[in-house]
């Protein structure tokens, strides 16, 4: 151990027996296996994110990989975690390119990218001030109606897919419930991929798939085209777009920011050590928000830590970080085959609304999930009114007649969406209203004024090796 490394300490429990800590105890080939294992739990999410956008599938994986990676160097490579494509800036994508288009998904891109510089922002915070402090000013009564509302605002798109064949949405929604609900082992892990794959192979059956383009697409080739970067914007910038775009998805990032605390508590559970405390959610959350914006400016999606990443970590007991990073490998190297992408390409709309009714739904719920485990006091008025101005804007917005609220600055035409709107009324509305409740953030519950003060715990007990050494 180097000289200032500091050991992650344990959350206060003693290890599993059956935990692996070093995967090099296994052999290569193993640990080789487990890292393929691993990157397709990961697969079957994170190429749906590209697939619903108009987003590149091979730049999806290299990014997730190179992200992933990225993470582990500023994490000091302790954190077993994977970063995949967020699900909650699909909402922002289909505000700025609802059918996909091409020359508009730079920007929409571009305003992820500056989403990605709040986790930056968050992150100084953190290291500054302590998480507990900052993360008061986000309590669950204002991400809980945003994840809500992103969940609603894309369930009209799911059903516009599902619609075109019923039968194979269908087939897909039952196979995800059946694997997450009866499923052992793997199985269980990786319902979304099984969802995917059974209702593609029913709509081949069914000869709604056309593999014209997998037959053009070589097998190998490069997953990143400068046209679809952001980059490319300098040609024909739209200075009123692209403000609409940072303006729109940039509220979005709140959501996922604390997405990313709740799967590093999750993860930190599940391995019994405490990566809040080392090497912290600065490092975490620095990691996560450049991988972002590196994957952003390439065109691909947004990265996030994955809640199928701590599901693996449960099934295989393995909690080497260095057989994540053998996944994140793997995905790169599937980024260099395009007949790959265009097989992913070639899923049919039906396949894709039956996977996204359950995933959008599923987005909603764990808004719901937010407010019910926190303990959110919906007897209090004041936070009535803020979860419902936020539901109501968010959704009444976006499917109004304009879509959104347009206004023009000096010359340039803004747009905001319902989601901008009614997250920054949210957030206001929080902060000035009286008798807010005190929440704490990591732990399992809520913070009040007229409880004992509960704490996520900071300083934990060291391995039972490290004490040893």
């Amino acid at each position: 151990m180097a000289k200032f490394d500091k050991p992650v300490p344990t959350m206060g429990a003693e290890d599993s027996p059956d935990a692996i800590y070093d995967a090099t105890t296994l052999g290569k080939p193993k640990m080789i296996v487990f890292g393929l294992q691993h990157m397709f739990a990961m697969f079957g999410a994170t190429i749906l994110v590209p697939v619903l956008t108009g987003l590149s599938v091979s730049a999806t994986l290299l990014f997730a990989g190179l992200g992933t990676l990225l993470f582990h160097f500023l994490s000091k490579g302790k954190v077993p975690a994977f970063l995949g494509s967020s699900f909650a800036f699909i909402a922002g994508y289909a505000a700025i390119a609802p059918n996909g288009e091409a020359e508009l998904l730079p920007y929409a891109c571009l305003g992820v990218a500056c989403a990605g510089l709040l986790y930056l922002v968050l992150s100084a915070l953190f290291r500054g001030f302590g998480a507990l402090r900052v993360m008061k000013f986000f309590p669950p009564v204002v991400t809980g109606p945003i994840v809500i509302s992103i969940g609603l605002i894309l369930s009209s798109s799911a059903i516009a897919n599902a619609s075109t064949n019923w039968l194979v949405a269908v087939v897909a929604i039952a196979v995800i419930i059946v694997a997450n609900i009866w499923g052992r082992g793997m199985v269980k892990i990786i319902p979304i991929l099984l969802g995917v794959l059974v209702s593609y192979l029913l709509a081949v059956a069914l000869g709604e798939v056309d593999f014209s383009g997998v037959a053009a697409a070589p097998w190998v080739g490069l997953p990143v085209a400068f046209e679809n970067t952001v980059f490319a914007l300098s040609s024909n910038f739209d200075a009123g777009l692209a403000i609409t775009a940072v303006i729109t998805i940039m509220p979005l990032a709140l959501a996922t920011m604390i997405e990313h605390i709740g799967d590093i508590s999750a993860i930190s559970s599940t391995v019994n050590r405490n990566f809040i405390a080392e090497p912290g959610l600065h490092r975490t959350l620095l990691g996560d928000g450049l991988a972002t914006i590196l994957a952003s400016l390439f065109g691909a999606p947004a990265n996030t830590t994955y809640g199928e990443n701590t599901g693996v970590l449960a099934l295989t007991k393995v909690f080497d970080p260095r057989v994540i990073r053998i996944a994140a490998v793997f995905a790169i190297c599937f980024s260099f085959c395009p007949k790959f992408a265009a097989v992913i390409e070639a899923m049919p709309a039906c396949v894709i609304g039956g996977v996204s009714l359950v995933l959008y739904g599923m987005i909603s719920a764990v808004g719901v999930r937010n407010l019910v485990e926190n303990k959110v006091d919906f007897m209090k008025s004041r936070n009535v009114l803020v979860a419902a101005l936020i539901l109501v804007l968010s959704i009444g917005i976006a499917y109004s007649t304009a879509g959104a609220i347009v206004f023009a600055v000096g010359g340039i035409t803004i747009s905001l969406s319902g989601l901008a709107v009614g997250s920054l009324a949210g957030i206001v509305l929080n902060a000035v209203l009286p008798g807010k409740d005190e929440y704490s953030f990591g732990g399992d519950a809520p913070e009040r004024a007229d409880e004992p003060e509960m704490r996520f715990p900071l300083d934990g007990e060291l391995p039972k090796e490290v004490k040893e050494a």
